[in-house]
């Protein structure tokens, strides 16, 4: 799970949707359908920009250290929304909602099929009419999945205290269990001095559109449609999913 440094780097390297996946989302959930849910949501990358369009939205995700960055960005843009720490496959909030969404392929770090599963009931349970469900979803490109050594990359932001996190990141796929895991190592530095460090271990799951379509339906769901996704694949396959309770 994200701690303070990942949330710190995440935050700093994409602070908000891009204009293009935030009129997406305007499109796409309903109108006039009171309070929705942001799921996974994270430091609010879709969320703040979405309630300083006027939508009313709740924030849900199980990392303290991402509610924490999620909590200052709305308070940097003079906004204020619920935001509540839960685990989604054991969601249990006192809010019902008209639509739920899970942005940038959150929904895919549920990699057992049964919490995926009970977190789409919990879903189920907490919608109510129109009751919409979008999620956005990836498949990542065949050669991707082939690589036989780990993927590294190495990133870095500047914060607006000017310090610098240096991200170095190992991605092994593992693509007979449509798995990948990710070990990744954060430094934070101001000019040559070490403030910290922390570590964080990963893993994302993929489904096929045929795949996804039946598990959405077998959590209950109605209306399961394929539908182009939110954000561009450079790629490999991007995709969402529509449902209704």
């Amino acid at each position: 799970m994200p701690g303070r440094l990942g949330a710190l780097f995440a935050s700093a390297e994409q602070p908000r949707a891009s204009a293009d996946e935030l009129a997406w989302y305007r499109d796409q959930l309903p109108r006039d359908a009171g309070t929705l849910v942001d799921l996974m949501c994270g430091y609010g990358r879709l969320l703040v920009p979405l309630i300083e369009s006027g939508i009313g939205v709740h924030g849900v995700d199980a990392s303290v250290a991402m509610l924490a960055e999620c909590e200052l960005r709305l308070s940097r843009a003079s906004r204020a929304a619920t935001l509540v720490r839960q685990d989604i496959a054991e969601l249990n909030v006192p809010f019902r909602y008209g639509a739920a969404f899970i942005g940038g392929g959150a929904f895919q770090r549920l990699i057992d099929v049964d919490r995926a599963r009970a977190a789409l009931e919990r879903i189920h349970a907490h919608l109510i009419e129109p009751g919409v469900l979008l999620l956005d979803l990836y498949v990542p490109p065949e050669r991707s999945q082939r690589i036989a050594a780990p993927l590294v990359e190495v990133r870095s932001v500047t914060l607006d205290d000017g310090s610098r996190i240096a991200l170095r990141s190992e991605t092994t796929m593992y693509p007979d269990a449509s798995l990948a895991r990710t070990a990744s190592r954060y430094v934070h530095r101001r000019g040559s001095d070490l403030l910290c460090e922390e570590a964080e271990a990963i893993a994302v799951t993929w489904y096929t559109p045929d795949d996804i379509v039946s598990l959405v339906h077998d959590a209950g769901f109605d209306d399961v449609v394929v539908g182009a996704p939110p954000r561009a694949a450079t790629e490999g396959q991007a995709f969402s999913i529509r449902a209704h309770v």
